[in-house]
């Protein structure tokens, strides 16, 4: 293209371009993120993002994207929604003998298939504008992508810090591209439509939704089962449940996902059964097994230690059944002092309920035999 280039058109064909790749909307926005900044660095101060050493470490760089690729002034967001089909999750979130997976990671990980297709739409606006210079970002760095996609007009941040789109819910996954070019800003941020709802907050297992738009880390099933390693805090421990990986709640309570698009992406679509798998048939993997199991999906990641950690809690959690206690008596032997540690809890968590189940029984014995007296002659 000539140097009288026509950022509008270029705009335009950007958005057809992203589309045709597969993204399900795209929006274009300046990359001045500093009134983020001071809610940004309180934080941090507060200690919310836990282990997360990398929050602090690129500080305000997140909120600066300018410092983080040299020469950009424009962001590009897109979305991409994930929503599967027929996947059986309130029915797996309330059986407890099952093991809840978030529903973004029951398919591959999206951060190679967004990151794939950002780079292609790069290298298409490049063949059509060779000055174009950019860098596709997937959850790959200090960067406060819902920011800039809600600038882009790709919706409001929630209550529970999430970005929520009028007519496509929250379940979705975000990416951008920093770039030189300054296209055109056509699309202001929307009104945030969250109004006096509180669910989120509410229905939060753990209360890590500390005030709206805030969100403690340390407190979060999605931060404790997923990025935090090591020994889970015990007050945590019966709050998960049955979630072994992430958790939805926030997002399923949210009105605004009744309007939620299912996903056309055939890699989205649950692998394994893993939503509405047995604890105790995932319990029983071998680590080679997980590896081989989880190969392309975001689950691998958190590693086998955090796998059978998380899986023992459910276990723990789960109603009592000498088959459970059975299963973990037998992972009891584990050399690892941290999944041996939560093997521990979740036998004593069984212990506990059989014993209570032992007095109920009792009690109930009782009041029938006592009932049967009643009804017995006198002289019986």
């Amino acid at each position: 293209m000539s140097s009288n280039l026509h950022y509008q058109d270029l705009a335009e064909k950007i958005k057809l371009w992203a589309i045709e790749f597969g993204f399900s909307q795209v929006g274009i926005s300046d990359v001045d993120l500093e009134a983020h900044e001071e809610k940004l660095q309180k934080w941090l101060d507060n200690q919310y993002h836990g282990d997360m050493d990398y929050m602090e470490r690129h500080g305000m760089m997140r909120a600066r994207p300018s410092e983080l690729e040299p020469g950009a002034i424009r962001a590009i967001s897109v979305r991409l929604d994930y929503l599967p089909t027929d996947a059986k999750f309130a029915a797996t979130l309330r059986n407890k003998q099952k093991g809840y997976i978030s529903r973004y990671a029951l398919g591959r990980d999206y951060h190679k298939l967004m990151r794939k297709r950002l780079q292609q739409l790069g290298n298409r606006i490049k063949a059509y504008c060779a000055e174009f210079n950019f860098r596709p970002f997937v959850d790959s760095a200090p960067v406060l992508e819902r920011p800039l996609a809600e600038k882009a007009g790709l919706g409001w941040v929630g209550k529970h810090s999430l970005l929520i789109n009028e007519n496509a819910g929250s379940w979705f996954f975000l990416g951008e591209l920093l770039i030189n070019l300054p296209l055109p800003i056509e699309t202001k941020a929307p009104e945030n439509k969250c109004g006096s709802c509180v669910s989120c907050i509410k229905i939060c297992p753990t209360q890590a939704i500390v005030e709206p738009y805030v969100v403690d880390a340390r407190r979060c099933i999605s931060y404790l089962t997923i990025e935090h390693k090591g020994s889970i805090p015990i007050e945590f421990r019966p709050l998960l449940g049955n979630r072994i990986y992430g958790c939805d709640d926030c997002q399923l309570i949210c009105p605004w996902n009744k309007f939620a698009k299912l996903s056309v992406e055939e890699d989205f679509q649950p692998r394994k059964a893993l939503d509405s798998s047995d604890l105790l048939t995932l319990f029983a993997w071998s680590e080679e097994e997980f590896l081989t199991n989880t190969q392309g999906s975001p689950i691998r990641r958190i590693g086998f230690q955090s796998w059978q950690r998380n899986i023992a809690i459910a276990l723990g959690n789960a109603p009592f059944s000498q088959v459970v206690v059975d299963a973990l008596s037998a992972q009891h032997v584990n050399e690892d002092p941290i999944i041996k540690e939560h093997i521990v809890w979740a036998l004593s968590e069984q212990e506990s309920k059989a014993s209570k189940a032992v007095i109920v029984n009792s009690r109930l014995n009782e009041r029938l035999i006592r009932s049967v007296e009643k009804g017995l002659p006198r002289d019986a």
